[in-house]
């Protein structure tokens, strides 16, 4: 094939932890690929890819009106003048300004990956909210192009999209999280007790650390001897991040681990993976944990469900409980055959649904169908 495909992410380092596949593929297949970003650290190993690069002017979390009207305008002018035959938009802020900027600058093929539709659209509402009622706005104006697909994560987000008339019901296609090299991540026997529950995230509260630090200090309590084991640093860029000070406060009961690098042997030392985030799109870390042959507890969140078979490859617990969450892990812990089964059951999950060489070909099929 051939053509010119622009990929637009906030972030260059989750470029290359979430898309970097999908690129490297479409160049193998003939495409020009070329990426956009926010400037950072990792738009170097970005280039050694042998991938072009764009610097965009974007904050992540910022809502000055005249700095977003900047950012919307600088894809529009890169669209211009790169002239991409496809651009494939990822994450919120490039799905709804460069979905504007593309219908503006009239390209031919545009994807959508929404990875997640967050809080906007699932916390209660009390009178107007003037901020739901805007986004919406942007998201009808964003995903209106006529030769189009929307990647959703779960039937959550699908469902949500379509009642606020923001895309038609054959724009949506469904596509498990952004995949997992199962060779990499692949199946080790479970190390020797104590038995080890391991969470690897952000530190932030909306996945859910606070409960995460209650379900290991009540496991302290009750004088279990489970090991609790926390894989992340605080994001000081996102106001949900706790403080560095809120970690160094929390006592032995947790084991701080900081930034792991290497998650596929960090999981093999493991026995369970817990992630009790309060929303997700579909969480890589719980995808990496069912390739790794791990039982999984996780909450009965949009995302998060869509990430395990319930029952047969993880728990589900109540969302912001951190009682329940223990008693889960517990429950797993002191029953050696429900877990191995669970995470057998997480293997195969894996092998189905969540291979990266299966996402990347879904991706590839995209692009030829639209640019056909």
């Amino acid at each position: 094939m051939s053509g010119k495909i622009l990929f637009v992410v906030n972030n260059p380092a989750f470029f290359l932890s979430h898309r970097l596949p999908i690129a490297l593929k479409a160049k193998e297949e003939g495409y020009e690929v070329a990426i956009a970003t926010m400037p950072g650290e990792s738009v170097a190993q970005i280039v050694a890819h042998g991938l072009t690069h764009f610097v965009i002017p974007m904050s992540r979390s910022g809502m000055n009106p005249a700095g977003e009207l900047k950012t919307i305008y600088a894809l529009y002018r890169l669209f211009r003048s790169y002239k991409p035959d496809l651009v494939h938009l990822v994450t919120i802020k490039p799905v709804l300004y460069g979905g504007i900027a593309a219908r503006l600058a009239k390209i031919k093929a545009v994807v959508y990956a929404i990875s997640g539709l967050g809080f906007i659209f699932t916390r209660e509402r009390k009178g107007i909210d003037w901020v739901r009622q805007v986004t919406q706005t942007l998201y009808r104006l964003a995903l209106g192009h006529s030769n189009s697909r929307v990647i959703v994560q779960n039937d959550n987000d699908r469902k949500i999209l379509l009642q606020m008339n923001a895309m038609q019901e054959g724009q949506a296609v469904r596509i498990r999280g952004s995949g997992v090299d199962v060779a990499r991540f692949a199946v080790q026997p479970e190390p020797a007790k104590p038995l080890v529950v391991t969470m690897a995230a952000r530190l932030l509260k909306d996945k859910g650390v606070g409960e995460f630090v209650e379900a290991a200090r009540i496991s302290a309590s009750r004088k279990n001897p489970i090991r609790w084991q926390l894989a992340g640093t605080p994001d000081p860029g996102n106001p949900a991040s706790v403080t560095q000070a809120e970690v160094d406060a929390w006592g032995s009961e947790i084991i701080k681990l900081g930034e792991v690098k290497d998650i596929a042997t960090l999981y093999g030392q493991s026995h369970i993976v817990v992630l009790p985030s309060y929303r997700e799109g579909l969480p890589k870390s719980l995808v990496e944990a069912a390739a790794c042959g791990r039982a999984v507890v996780t909450t009965d969140v949009p995302g998060c469900r869509d990430a395990i078979e319930i029952n047969q490859s993880g728990l589900l617990v109540p969302v912001k409980d951190g009682k329940q969450l223990y008693e889960a892990v517990a429950r797993l812990a002191a029953d050696d055959d429900l877990r191995l089964r669970m995470g057998q059951e997480g293997r195969i999950l894996a092998l189905s649904e969540f291979d990266i060489r299966k996402v990347v070909a879904k991706h590839l099929a995209i692009y030829r169908e639209l640019l056909a």
